[in-house]
């Protein structure tokens, strides 16, 4: 029910910790996999390795936030469909309302919501012909838990180190979206649907940052973090025809975080 072959997918922000096990789930229920990033050295390192694998990854390399290679890589694109966009990228600090800065803000909903419109646009064509010619096509946003909650900041170690009030913002404006693009697309067959994790820091936070790290799992019910390859199930899920009557869900991957 949830295989996932020969459909076309691009994964933005593939080279993370997050979006490289996202893809290479993705990778092995059976799609190609257009890895995005603007590093051309590791977005090669995350394909060769899914081919390694045995797996079809192609390289996407291109900034989000720059317009005009988001448009070059759409206008040299080599596949006609595009099965699924997911969106995942994020590049921010840390910081609270007192230290954040306008600029901050303006960063944040930049990457966080300008850069998905943009994308989603540039994707239309090929989304509509998935839908035409493979009878679905979706988009998944990775938003976050604290686009639907406010983070306690008391757990943080420091003021800059805290998860900071622009992110958030820019989740829930993602989440929103969302919403409202899934309802407009929803009678041509587009379906849009969101993803928020909860936490899911690397193993160098517990590392370095343990008590912030005990913090966390105490305040989560499942009383532990999440598993970067835990994303991998709801996101084949909503990229499957088995999701084929789902579209505008926020669905949390936080163990109950934002069920208190």
């Amino acid at each position: 029910m949830f295989l996932l072959d020969n459909k076309i997918i691009l994964v933005t922000g593939a080279t993370g910790y997050l979006g490289r096990s996202i893809s290479e789930g993705l990778a092995k229920m059976g799609a190609k996999v257009y890895i995005n990033g603007r590093t051309e050295s590791l977005v090669d390192k995350t394909v060769d390795s899914l081919i390694k694998k045995g797996y079809q990854a192609k390289p996407a390399i291109f900034d989000i936030t720059n317009y005009k290679q988001v448009e070059m890589f759409f206008s040299n694109f080599d596949e006609d469909v595009i099965d699924v966009l997911l969106v995942n990228a994020y590049n921010g600090k840390g910081g609270t309302t007192s230290t954040s800065t306008i600029q901050d803000f303006r960063d944040s909903y930049e990457v966080s919501m300008v850069s998905t419109h943009n994308l989603f646009q540039n994707s239309l064509p090929y989304l509509q012909s998935a839908k035409n010619k493979n009878g679905d096509a979706s988009v998944i946003n990775i938003s976050s838990m604290y686009g639907m909650v406010s983070p306690d900041i008391s757990i943080y170690d420091s003021k800059d180190g805290s998860n900071p009030p622009f992110y958030g913002a820019a989740k829930a404006a993602l989440i929103q979206w969302t919403k409202y693009t899934a309802c407009e697309f929803a009678e041509k067959g587009i379906r849009v649907n969101s993803i928020s994790p909860g936490a899911f820091p690397p193993l160098s936070v517990k590392k370095n940052h343990s008590n912030m790290y005990k913090a966390i799992e105490s305040k989560t019910p499942m009383k532990r973090v999440g598993l970067p390859e835990e994303l991998i199930g709801p996101v084949v899920f909503l990229a499957s025809d088995s999701a084929s009557f789902v579209t505008g869900v926020n669905l949390p991957v936080d163990g109950g975080w934002t069920a208190w």
